[in-house]
Formats: C-alpha cells, structure tokens, sequence
C-alpha cells in the first residue's frame, strides 16, 4: 500500500544520500538493479515505503545517471584534489547538491547548499565543512556568472 503522507525534504535528502554512500560499495549496473536495490533499502519505522517515485528517488537517479558529470564538476572545483582522494562521505554529498544545483530548478542553490553541510554535521567530519561548502558555493558562483 503506498503512504500518501508527505516526507518532508531534508528526509528525502538523508535517505537518498544514505542509499548513494552504500553505492560506492556496490556496482549497479542498470536501471532495473538499481530499482531492486532501492526497494529493498532498510527503513525507519516512520519511512516511506521504498517506491520508484518522489523526491527520494529522483534525487537517487538522478544523481546515479548523472555520476560522470557531477564527479566532473567536483573534480573542476576542488583544484588541489583529484576525485579518488575525496573521501566517500564528502563525494556522495557533493554529488547530492551539485545534482540539485545543475538538474532541479526547483531548488534554489543555497538550499542545496545549505542541506550539504547539514547532512555533512551527521555523517561527516567537521574539517570537511569548508571543502564542501568552498566547491559548492564556488559551483554556485560560476553559474549565476553564466546567466
């Protein structure tokens, strides 16, 4: 039965990032094991079911089908730092935002940002604060720059 409830975004955005982070422990190769994957993602009690559909789920794609553009991006703005040395926490949440920056019109930048660095205060370390925060907002400068 699907839960019509809404889930507020900053949820959506956990869950998707924590489904991303696994990802960098497994190999998915299509869309479909990508989707098998997903709906059989472990929940919290008061969690959506793992449905194909919503928020959570275009951010998982999203971010999934885009990977090579996003870790292009990163690797652009992180100018002393080659992407295999940025560590997986910090990959997984600069691929989340750079998605929203680049492919949801419906996020403003600073949202994006902003949702980065406070899933970074969850999972990831203090000292990443400022490189996540550098790229993003130097991505984010660019690109009001090309308007």
């Amino acid at each position: 039965m699907q839960n019509t409830k809404s889930v507020p975004r900053r949820l959506s955005r956990m869950k998707a990032f924590q489904f991303l982070y696994g990802l960098e422990f497994a190999e998915i190769q299509s869309v479909q094991a990508l989707e098998q994957n997903y709906k059989n993602f472990p929940t919290q009690e008061d969690d959506e079911e793992n449905t194909c559909e919503g928020f959570t789920w275009e951010l998982i794609l999203g971010v999934w089908q885009n990977s090579e553009k996003l870790d292009a991006i990163i690797q652009q703005y992180s100018k002393k730092w080659r992407i295999d040395r940025v560590g997986k926490v910090e990959l997984c949440l600069l691929r989340l935002a750079l998605f929203e920056m680049s492919f949801r019109d419906d996020v403003p930048d600073k949202v994006a940002i902003n949702e980065a660095l406070e899933l970074n205060k969850i999972f990831g370390e203090e000292r990443s604060q400022a490189f996540i925060n550098g790229i993003l907002d130097n991505y984010s400068k660019s690109q009001e720059e090309n308007k």
